[in-house]
């Protein structure tokens, strides 16, 4: 049964609400631990990973587990409605940091609710990918609803990257974090709302954890798309981890001496993540069309040699005075980063289907897992790259505003966000067309 327009987009409507804590994950908390909270860039950077490394020992499970399910609102429902509720109350309490407290207890504070978030947001995200491979398989359509998605997640990027911050300089990020918990929670909400009627199996797996996983991992191809998807997000995640240092570094306005503090500052970072969503936006009709006349690997080799032609003009560019011009390439940006954000998520539910045929289990939970391990051992490791990178060049923590840094530190920011990805790119599109197009031509055909 072909879903309808309103199922399509209904379902990547819940990506808006996940995304926002993606961003915040990636973008504020290194950010708010080191220049609002005093902590060294280094420990704060380490702290950030192993909250993130927790998070992926609690995919298995949840995959494993909403497999399993069974319920009268299907196997994903359940898991998504209560835990986009955990989500949100982490959220919201790891930036409640009570004042007076020492660098040791803030650190407890943030890691204890960072914690309970990042448990949330496996609740969510888990079941939600694996709604992708349960209630199509039709590979067209799961390149319309990934390009709703992505237009959708483009949306959550704009208020976790740019709305977020620009209230937190008014009114603190608490406040800031609870004013947008209800989208959050609305979005997936009316997802799961919109496809209640979509197909889905109802039947829960009756494979244990270990058989489950044996299946995961017997799919060679998609294993090597999880490793190609992780080396793609280490890059996208050191740019996006490295964005707020930037803004108060190396984009300043022409019409100012000199950004006062970092409230001043959040006003570029969201002008820039602002013109990053409107070319993300306007590219995700673009990739879909791509997609069906090039492939879906040919297109997404595509936008990552743009990508990495883009981030090299960047480093010509930086630093920078004319944040308008800055902007412009931030638009470009957005464009290309539109391949990363939709043709990945389009691809591997067809994997599934590999498996699904030739064992006649469906484990979407399981897959979804595994497919996310990539993603978010990345986004664990990028803040800790950054982190030892820029301290490693002498980089100096604040407690609320921009302090001198050396020429070397720096030029260390400033190849951290450009070439060193562009160079982790590279690996990735040699990766795709040496390794993962002639064996997903083999297994798929």
């Amino acid at each position: 049964m072909a879903l309808s327009l309103g199922q399509k987009a209904g379902w990547g409507l819940a990506d808006m609400g996940v995304v926002v804590f993606v961003v915040v994950k990636q973008l504020l908390v290194l950010t708010y631990l080191t220049a609002y909270l005093g902590v060294p860039v280094g420990i704060a950077g380490f702290v950030t990973t192993v909250v993130l490394v927790f998070d992926m020992i609690t995919d298995p499970l949840v995959g494993y587990l909403s497999d399993r399910t069974q319920s009268r609102f299907g196997r994903r429902a359940p898991w998504m409605f209560f835990g986009v509720l955990v989500m949100s109350l982490g959220m919201v309490g790891l930036f409640s940091v009570p004042a007076g407290l020492g660098m040791g207890a803030n650190l407890a504070w943030v890691v204890a609710f960072f914690v309970v978030a990042t448990i949330g947001f496996t609740m969510v995200a888990i079941p939600y990918g694996a709604q992708s491979g349960e209630i199509t398989q039709d590979p067209k359509e799961r390149s319309a609803m990934t390009g709703f998605r992505m237009a959708f997640a483009s949306i959550g990027i704009l208020i976790g990257g740019a709305v977020i911050p620009g209230l937190a300089g008014s009114m603190g990020y608490a406040m800031a974090a609870l004013l947008v918990t209800p989208l959050m929670i609305g979005a997936v909400w009316l997802s799961l709302w919109s496809i209640r009627k979509a197909p889905r199996v109802e039947q829960a797996a009756q494979v244990n954890l270990t058989g489950m996983f044996a299946l995961v991992f017997a799919n060679k191809a998609f294993v090597v798309l999880v490793l190609l998807y992780g080396v793609m997000t280490l890059a996208i995640a050191m740019i996006t981890a490295g964005l707020p240092f930037a803004a108060l570094y190396l984009i300043i306005d022409s019409g100012d001496t000199l950004l006062s503090g970092a409230a001043t500052a959040l006003t570029t970072l969201s002008l820039m993540f602002a013109a990053f969503v409107v070319g993300s936006i306007l590219s995700q009709a673009v990739w879909v069309l791509l997609s069906h006349r090039l492939g879906k690997v040919g297109a997404l080799v595509l936008g990552l040699s743009l990508y990495v032609v883009l981030l090299y003009a960047l480093y010509t560019m930086l630093p920078s005075v004319n944040v308008t011009v800055i902007a412009g390439m931030f638009v470009l940006a957005g464009m290309t980063n539109g391949a990363y954000q939709q043709i990945p998520w389009a691809i591997y539910p067809d994997l599934m289907d590999i498996t699904r045929r030739d064992s006649g289990v469906a484990i979407e939970g399981a897959f979804s897992a595994v497919w996310l391990f990539g993603q978010k051992l990345a986004n664990a490791v990028a803040p800790a790259v950054l982190g030892l990178t820029l301290a490693a060049a002498g980089w100096q923590e604040a407690t609320g505003g921009v302090v001198p840094q050396s020429a070397e530190a720096l030029h260390a920011l400033q190849m951290a966000i450009t070439l060193i990805p562009a160079g982790i790119l590279i690996v990735a599109i040699l990766g795709l067309v040496m390794i993962y197009r002639p064996m997903a031509g083999r297994a798929l055909a």
